[in-house]
């Protein structure tokens, strides 16, 4: 009977993660996109928790820790970095995300921040990278810059032709790669385009890609020192509005009628931050990004209240 109570040797292995995690949590306000990330000690000794706590150790640290992601729509994949990187420093390895979106990128790395002891990486391939992957492991073995990004060069005759963001994006896709697994695409005119990809999938496009629209490409892998890239053109005015609802706003910015902007919205063609707007009544604040399918990206730039209650909005258009 005496045996029979003693816990099992992964029993224990789990208990000591448990306690590990249950540890306050530092926040390092030195983060940031493009550096290595700073690692963080454990400050204080071990407590003494019983074995039946440890799912709600565990889950308890979670809540809190996800209690400030500002994007709602973000937690679930947050949740899933999250318990990658404890996992990442528990086992002293590395693990990698798929390209993420940017709301996803910047709560992650806010809540990885208050990790202890693990290092984090962010890399897009070029500085003004819109799409990201994160590296997390143990600050002890996390210790250089992994090898995550690729660049492949799509060339071909788009004199006659020229294609499009959209087009490029629709030929890779067609090829059964999940969306997740491509970066940045950046148009090089009636050259072509260059993209960012996960390394192991570089074989599988320069050798099945050889059409873009109508257009015969070709495709070579090239480092991403050699990227060719320029800061996005924008275009920035003002409008007053009464509300700050999307259908509004964006109808402004765009330049289109709000008829047709509800319909664009009914039909899934709007986007705020990445993410599928249903409802005419979303609220827009500064900062937020509204992409229109066919139209391109706007940025929410400064809001004034006006003397009559209304609302004075900058608008940031990219060409």
């Amino acid at each position: 009977m005496a045996a029979a109570s003693i816990p099992s040797p992964w029993l224990l292995r789990r208990a000591f993660q448990a306690l590990a995690f249950s540890q306050p949590l530092h926040f390092n306000k030195n983060l940031s996109f493009y550096g290595n990330l700073r690692s963080f000690p454990f400050h204080n000794p071990l407590r003494s928790l019983g074995l039946c706590h440890i799912a709600q150790v565990i889950k308890g640290d979670n809540d809190v820790l996800l209690k400030g992601v500002g994007d709602k729509n973000a937690i679930e994949e947050v949740k899933h970095i999250l318990d990658m990187a404890r996992c990442a420093a528990t086992r002293r390895e590395v693990y990698h995300t798929d390209f993420l979106t940017p709301p996803v990128l910047k709560e992650s790395l806010t809540v990885l921040g208050k990790l202890a002891d693990v290092k984090v990486v962010a890399q897009g391939g070029y500085p003004q990278a819109e799409r990201y992957r994160i590296s997390v492991g143990h600050s002890e073995v996390l210790t250089s810059d992994p090898d995550v990004v690729a660049a492949i060069n799509i060339s071909g005759n788009f004199s006659f032709q020229p294609c499009s963001h959209g087009d490029f994006l629709g030929a890779i896709l067609g090829k059964g790669i999940a969306r997740e697994k491509l970066g940045d695409i950046i148009l090089q005119g009636e050259k072509g385009a260059q993209i960012l990809i996960v390394p192991e999938l570089v074989d599988f496009i320069m050798s099945t890609l050889d059409k873009v629209a109508n257009v015969s490409v070709s495709c070579t892998q090239i480092p991403l020192l050699s990227l060719e890239y320029e800061p996005p053109r924008t275009q920035s005015f003002k409008t007053v509005e009464a509300s700050l609802r999307v259908d509004a706003l964006a109808s402004a910015g765009f330049k289109i009628s709000r008829s047709k902007l509800v319909n664009l919205i009914s039909n899934g063609d709007v986007r705020v931050n990445w993410t599928t707007v249903t409802k005419n009544g979303t609220i827009l604040k500064t900062g937020d990004v509204v992409s229109v399918s066919g139209k391109g990206r706007l940025k929410i730039g400064e809001i004034n209240t006006t003397r009559k209650g209304k609302f004075s909005v900058e608008l940031i258009r990219y060409l």
